[in-house]
């Protein structure tokens, strides 16, 4: 069911997108290819760039993006409305066919992620039951045009991202704990009593099977994004609710049957983090995560083995990570800028920033 139809400049956009994918990009066509969100000219889309940071292709948004879900074996992703967003368009990554919109039911609304089955026949997106005050995954057929066909509960309020574990059956869900209403917009209406939690779910049955809790201090640290290591480890990162002059721990991993473990790395850099990490990426080994703060304007990076940090690197209002290769990353910022990073060597600039380039949203996904 389409709860928007498609304007003709996105389908244009679409279209000569898929005729730029001709035999002359052949070569292009093999290298890395990336989604992310962002503010270009005044309007909001969603674009797939190389690691070169050239267009391939650009799909306009009604509002603002957040993040994907990414179906690589079918070569297609959805993008998802940034919260208390209400619109998801499904499209083909390399600009074949029209794209596809869906809307959650009208008690529902995004939380700016989902993932797919690894069959590509279900979509997962992250969910607010607003009025029940919980967190809900919602269940598209996305062999029927993205059909809503059912929801299991999260365990928790807020949930953000969703991600798959290697076992191609359990998810992982960050509640963050923040219980929100459309109606206030954004305002937080629960600090005082937030519980966040990561919650593991038997996909096929929605039944809980694990759920860790950070411990009851530090209840204001709203877990928000994650990621796999190579050891299948959950890394994760938090955005702090409490006072200002506080420093909590921001980044942590969880190791099914044990406790949440934090890390904080230097005093300076755990200040400079600015209570708020924005996204989190592992590189291409699996070995290294990496953490951004758009507020701090810095990534750092962390030892998936031990835990330690390993340094940072500037990223001015940068936000978005993916993995380019062993040790490296690629990032992408509020300020235009595209960078290659890690922890081994200086920031490369793909492209400088620039008040006149696309402005970059909260992730940046690798196809």
């Amino acid at each position: 069911m389409r709860s928007m139809e498609i304007d003709r400049r996105t389908f244009l956009a679409l279209a000569g997108a898929a005729a730029a994918f001709g035999p002359k990009h052949a070569r292009a066509d093999e290298e890395a290819l990336f989604l992310g969100a962002r503010l270009n000219a005044g309007g909001f889309e969603a674009a797939v760039i190389d690691a070169s940071g050239r267009d391939r292709l650009v799909l306009p948004l009604e509002a603002r993006g957040h993040s994907f879900a990414i179906d690589a074996p079918r070569r297609r992703a959805v993008a998802f409305a940034r919260s208390p967003g209400r619109f998801a368009i499904a499209f083909s990554v390399d600009g074949k066919g029209e794209p596809l919109a869906f809307a959650p039911p009208p008690d529902r609304h995004f939380y700016g992620h989902g993932v797919f089955t690894p069959d590509g026949r279900l979509l997962l997106a992250t969910e607010n039951d607003y009025e029940g005050e919980r967190g809900i995954t919602g269940l598209y057929d996305a062999t029927a045009e993205f059909r809503r066909i059912g929801e299991f509960e999260t365990g928790g309020i807020g949930p953000h991202e969703v991600i798959l574990l290697a076992d191609g059956r359990t998810l992982c869900i960050a509640n963050g704990g923040i219980l929100t209403h459309p109606d206030y917009e954004r305002v937080k209406l629960n600090l005082a009593t937030m519980k966040p939690s990561l919650s593991y779910v038997d996909l096929e049955t929605g039944e809980m099977i694990e759920q860790a809790e950070l411990a009851p201090e530090l209840h204001k640290l709203s877990i928000r994004h994650m990621t796999l290591d190579r050891f299948g480890a959950v890394w994760f990162g938090a955005q702090y609710q409490g006072e200002d002059e506080a420093r909590p721990p921001l980044v942590g991993r969880h190791r099914r049957g044990r406790a949440i473990e934090l890390f904080t790395g230097p005093e300076t850099t755990l200040k400079a983090l600015d209570n708020y990490v924005g996204s989190v990426a592992t590189d291409a080994s699996g070995e290294i995560v990496a953490t951004s703060s758009p507020r701090g304007g810095l990534a750092v990076f962390w030892d998936a083995g031990t835990g330690r940090c390993l340094g940072e690197r500037p990223l001015k209002d940068g936000c978005g990570l993916a993995p380019l290769s062993s040790h490296r990353l690629l990032g992408t910022s509020g300020r235009g800028a595209i960078v290659r990073t890690g922890p081994d060597a200086p920031l490369e600039n793909v492209r400088a920033v620039d008040p006149a380039a696309p402005a970059w949203d909260n992730h940046l996904r690798r196809i």
